[in-house]
């Protein structure tokens, strides 16, 4: 009977080994340094921080304290309102664009990165952009002054009841390329033959699209709205860079109250607890997708 030489046995764990070896550190890494975290997050939640971590639990009270504050109100309503024309007026522009670049336009190859290219800069680079063009002193309300048009206002950065739209234009500049590209690789994944058979039938463009392209571009629309949301839950960097949650608290938002509450109110507890709060939200927002994918691959 033979025997397997040694040499091929040992070259063989090595190769099953290697792959493991390589991927432990990384595994470690996120292991500690991210869901480690979330759990120390979610027990500084139910203590006394204050300016520095402590190890007294009070139970529920930072929640109680937390939802009793009229800033934290502030920011939860911010965000509704950040998020809903976010996710809204995203998705409509991505969908309009990757239909009409689905069309086969002359220049698709160079449309595509021109509409993707926003996405490729930071928020904080978003946001200081957005904030010299807004800002009425140097902005487009100074270069239509200069053009002669005087009469011309554009100081929505400035007011408390128009600033938080600004973030929405913002946000809505950078990502609304990427929903693009989503929904075109959504189009350009439908077969070709149902859509000839549509048209045989006599249906008009305006009907292929809402009754089989666009119920077919669901895995689409969901995939948009869960990074969507996710990112409005999220948004720090383009608030602070933008208009710092100014005027006032008028751009507010639950990321940037974390950050003020834990690091310049010595509040941790109740930063924590906004923190955890701001989790709950993206693992209902994730928790749905997941499942779906789970169910349709199963």
């Amino acid at each position: 009977m033979a025997h397997q030489a040694p040499g091929v046995d040992f070259r063989t764990r090595l190769q099953e080994w290697i792959p493991k070896l390589v991927l432990s550190p990384s595994l470690a890494a996120m292991l500690i340094f991210v869901y480690g975290f979330i759990v120390y997050t979610i027990y500084l939640s139910f203590t006394d921080s204050k300016m520095l971590p402590s190890y007294d639990l009070v139970g529920f009270e930072n929640y109680a304290k937390l939802w009793n504050l009229s800033a934290w109100w502030v920011a939860v309503v911010n965000l509704m309102i950040f998020a809903s024309l976010y996710i809204t007026i995203c998705t409509a522009i991505g969908l309009t664009l990757a239909i009409l670049l689905d069309q086969k336009i002359r220049g698709e190859g160079m449309l595509r990165p021109i509409y993707l290219y926003p996405m490729a800069l930071s928020f904080i680079v978003t946001g200081t952009a957005w904030k010299w063009i807004m800002d009425p002193g140097i902005g487009i309300e100074n270069s239509m002054h200069l053009w002669g048009w005087t009469s011309f206002q554009f100081n929505w950065i400035k007011d408390r009841d128009m600033a938080i739209y600004t973030v929405v234009i913002a946000a809505v500049w950078q990502t609304s390329g990427f929903v693009m590209a989503m929904f075109l690789a959504g189009l350009r994944g439908i077969d070709n033959e149902i859509l000839k058979a549509a048209q045989i039938d006599g249906a008009s463009n305006f009907s292929l699209y809402r009754r089989i392209v666009i119920p077919m571009l669901r895995p689409a629309f969901l995939s948009a709205f869960v990074i969507l949301a996710h990112l409005a839950v999220k948004s720090y960097d383009l608030i602070i860079a933008l208009t710092g949650g100014g005027p006032g608290r008028a751009t507010e938002l639950p990321a940037t109250f974390m950050y003020s509450y834990t690091f310049t109110r010595n509040s941790m507890g109740i930063g924590a607890a906004s923190a955890v709060i701001m989790l709950m939200t993206i693992a209902a927002i994730m928790t749905p997708y997941l499942y779906a994918e789970l169910k349709e691959k199963s």
